[in-house]
Parts: structure tokens; sequence; C-alpha cells
């Protein structure tokens, strides 16, 4: 039976009495785009390094097809990408620094540099110094330089931070890419939007610990359906919402009111006003994004792991 490309039960990691993972349980898919949220400090690069054999886990385990990076670096045949920033010599080309992280990787690895490099988007400056590289030119070049590996598996540590507008839609495209392509990618960031667009399935961590594990979708689906609503007399409608069964959490705000309800109960909404006297000017879903989700679990002091 094929492993799965990453599963991580109850992984710690202590530095003396500050916990920076605690009891971390990740189960990432073939061919997930898997994206692994929280705030700054919440442990995702610390995580990240453990699962890349980097660091030793205080406690718990990692297995990368099941096998484990601290028990042979064969665990990590498949398996690339980057902790932080990619680094390279600035005063070398870019195909002189691929030239020698494939040596260092050796097999077949030097065949593929000008794949990679045509993947990235760098064929054209592959003769640059790295020096005169910009920010986005950089990460895209760690990821050539993950690729040298032909992995299945690939791990990337804040990609787009520090990426300005064009630089972040080129990043996004080039992971799209490579997912298409059948790659599990494993994608740590606090670019909410990023992640939406990017990801199937994530991880919100808080203070170390997993707040939610799953499909975005099925996240969504849990935040309940909401809606806004504008009327003729937002007082009024205020309290025929307070009255209907199966509104919850109607208030009103300076755009109207704000309320959770299912579809049919919103329907028996808009007849229940009419009927009161109240005419509907606006009825507009509202879907949660991403980011409204990500601050609920990391803000709320009441936040449990769903």
């Amino acid at each position: 039976m094929a492993q799965v490309p990453v599963e991580v039960r109850g992984l710690v990691k202590r530095y003396g009495d500050l916990v920076a993972v605690d009891h971390v349980d990740l189960t990432i898919e073939e061919g997930d785009v898997y994206g692994y949220l929280g705030p700054n400090g919440a442990g995702k690069t610390t995580s990240l390094r453990m699962m890349l054999g980097l660091i030793r886990p205080t406690a718990g385990s990692v297995r990368l097809f099941g096998r484990d990076p601290q028990l042979s670096v064969k665990a990590l045949e498949g398996v690339a990408g980057f902790v932080e920033a990619p680094r390279f010599y600035p005063y070398l080309s870019a195909r002189r620094n691929l030239e020698l992280v494939a040596a260092f990787d050796g097999g077949d690895a030097p065949s593929r540099i000008d794949d990679a490099l045509a993947t990235v988007e760098l064929t054209g400056r592959a003769g640059d110094k790295i020096g005169g590289y910009s920010h986005g030119m950089r990460q895209r070049l760690g990821i050539a330089g993950a690729l040298l590996r032909n992995p299945r598996l690939l791990l990337l540590d804040e990609p787009a931070t520090g990426l300005d507008p064009a630089g972040m839609r080129d990043m996004r495209a080039l992971i799209r890419r490579l997912a298409d392509g059948g790659m599990t990618v494993v994608l740590s960031s606090h670019i909410m939007a990023e992640v939406e667009e990017l990801c199937n399935k994530v991880a919100i961590v808080r203070s170390g610990r997993i707040a939610y594990e799953g499909a975005i979708s099925e996240l969504k689906r849990t935040a309940g359906s909401g809606y806004r609503l504008r009327t003729t007399d937002d007082d009024r409608a205020l309290a025929v919402c307070a009255a209907q069964p199966g509104v919850e959490d109607a208030r009103l705000a300076h755009d109207g009111i704000h309320m959770n309800a299912e579809e049919a109960v919103a329907a028996d909404l808009s007849i229940a006003l009419v009927e009161s006297g109240v005419g509907i000017v606006e009825m507009v879903r509202e879907s949660a994004t991403l980011e409204d989700l990500f601050f609920r679990l990391t803000e709320d002091e009441q936040a449990v792991a769903v």
C-alpha cells in the first residue's frame, strides 16, 4: 500500500520552558496542496524543520512516505523545499548555483537544470549573477533548486513573503503548475488569499497547537451561512429577525443587519418581513473568508480545536 507523503503524530518541540510545537497531528495525502497557517511565532517553521529532519523533535514522530527523516537520510528521497529563504552565492550566476546544488545531490540532477529554470521562468536570466536578482527571482530560483531533486513532495516556508503583487501572482501560478503536475505541496504562509486560492486543505496553528485541520470547504461549512440585510425599516426588521426561528446572531451595523441563517430560513424570513410591512432593499449571502476564520480561530480566547 502506498504511503502518504506526510504523517505527523504527537509532534512536540520544547526549548527550555517554551513549547514551540505542542502535540501536532497532521496527515497530508498525495496530491494535496496543503496550507500550514498560523501567526508569527505559532511554530510553523519549527514544524517544517522537524519534517525535513533539520531539528530533532522533543517527542512525537514524522513519517515522509512512511520513513522517519531522523533515522535515515533516505527518508528525504523524493522530498525537497526550503525553510525561511533560499540561499545562494550572490557572485555566481543562477546556472552555476544550480550546478553546485546538482553536484551535491548527484545522480541525474544536473540533467534537470534546464527544465528547472524553464519551469520557474528564469531561462533568460540563467547567466546573470544572483546579486542582481530581485527577491521574487531568488524565491523562484529556490524552487528551481528544489526541483533538481525531482520531488514528489515540496515543502515551502513563506515563499511569497516580501514579494510585490506581480511577484506574488507569479509565485501562485508556479505553485499551481507544480500541483497540477501531480506534486504534493506543503505551503507555510500567513497570506490568507494566497492559501485560499491554492490550497484544498489547511492546518491552522495557534500557540503551537492545531486549532483546525482539514478541508477549507469543511471549515467554511462549519462556520455557518451569513446574510446581510438592508430594509426600509431596519429597526423593525431586526425585531422580525429576532422572532424568526432559525435566525441566529442578528445584529444591526452601519451597513444593515448581519445574521446567520440557513438558506430555507432566509427565504421564510423574507416572507415574514414583507408580511410585517418591511420592504427588503437587499439581502446578500456572505461567505466567511479563510482570513475571517483564521482570525476567529487564532485570536478568540475561547477558540478550541475543531
